[in-house]
């Protein structure tokens, strides 16, 4: 069964098994899965920010913080906006911003090893 989501259901033939959604979609949570790159994300979800903001707000070099959003800009995880000489990031949409919201929600739960009724 396709699960159908806040927005309604998938589109017409949409198979979440076949390699043309998986394979992105691993490459989305391995993009997600560097801790640098998740915080990244996590500095643009609600406001669009120049890299040397998200370079100072995280500790890190504006470089490094440049080459990360480079492979998350490519991912569409997230997008840029040119206002004159400066670009600013912002998550590339709501998806994006409600997964990261849901996966913390997620995490921050108490731990409920109840949930298996294992004998």
């Amino acid at each position: 069964m396709i699960p159908v989501t806040a927005s309604g259901p998938p589109p017409t033939g949409f198979d979440p098994r076949s390699a043309d959604t998986i394979v992105p979609l691993a490459d989305l949570f391995r993009l997600l899965g560097d801790p640098t790159r998740l915080r990244i994300v996590l500095a643009c979800v609600d406001v669009r920010r120049p890299v040397g903001a998200i370079a100072e707000e995280l500790g890190l070099s504006p470089s490094l913080v440049s080459h990360h959003l480079r492979l998350l800009r490519a991912a569409r995880i997230v997008r840029a906006q040119r206002q004159g000489k400066q670009v600013f990031y912002l998550a590339a949409d709501r998806h994006i911003s409600a997964m990261l919201a849901g996966m913390l929600e997620h995490v921050a739960e108490p731990t409920r090893d109840d949930a298996l009724d294992l004998p």
